[in-house]
């Protein structure tokens, strides 16, 4: 969202309205921005639109409380929040929908990589390599970078100062996490069956 921008026309306190009222307009303000965000809204942003004394948090509350038993929720993800669709209609939206390029036609093998970046980041081709045996392609790195999954960080301190790998809010937001906190231990993969077990 776009930062300190502010429109001094814009009434945040309404103080004119009914508390009831002056309520329900700040969640109206807050699903409005949501809804145009094609990213997560931050805290600082959505406080921006409502007054002073009002707690974003209980008016997203609220806001996802009115929308139960909708297609739509709101998520917190990637340190802020925006609507997403209820996972129990990806199959209509697939059959009837044109969304070929907001999906993410992974492998295992590419989720297993973005894993590995999330998990070690920052970390080079070379610790990847280490990883899974294997050289990691270019061609699968430049895949995961065109969709903003993975950018580069910081050089490595050693010889050549290879590139690094780290995760993006857009890998948060793909995978609907709030943070790289939000990671499954390793423990929990390896319940899953999705890890090997440590030996």
């Amino acid at each position: 969202m776009a930062k300190d921008r502010r429109d001094p026309e814009l009434d945040r306190e309404l103080a004119d309205l009914p508390p009831e009222l002056r309520w329900r307009e700040w969640m109206r303000r807050i699903e409005a921005v949501l809804f145009a965000s094609a990213s997560p809204v931050p805290r600082e942003d959505l406080a921006r639109i409502v007054g002073q004394g009002a707690s974003v948090d209980l008016l997203v509350g609220g806001l996802a409380a009115d929308l139960e038993g909708r297609a739509f929720e709101i998520a917190r993800v990637g340190g802020g929040w925006m609507f997403r669709t209820r996972a129990a209609y990806a199959p209509a939206i697939r059959a009837a929908a044109d969304v070929g390029d907001q999906l993410l036609d992974l492998s295992e093998f590419d989720v297993a990589v973005l894993a590995a970046i999330a998990y070690h980041q920052p970390i080079t081709r070379d610790g990847l390599k280490d990883i899974f045996g294997k050289e990691i392609s270019r061609d699968l790195i430049g895949k995961l970078h065109a969709r903003e999954l993975i950018g580069t960080g910081p050089r490595a301190p050693r010889r050549g100062a290879p590139y690094t790998f780290v995760s993006t809010e857009q890998f948060l937001v793909a995978f609907g996490l709030e943070s790289l906190r939000d990671l499954p231990d390793r423990e929990q993969l390896e319940d899953a069956g999705v890890a090997a077990e440590a030996p």
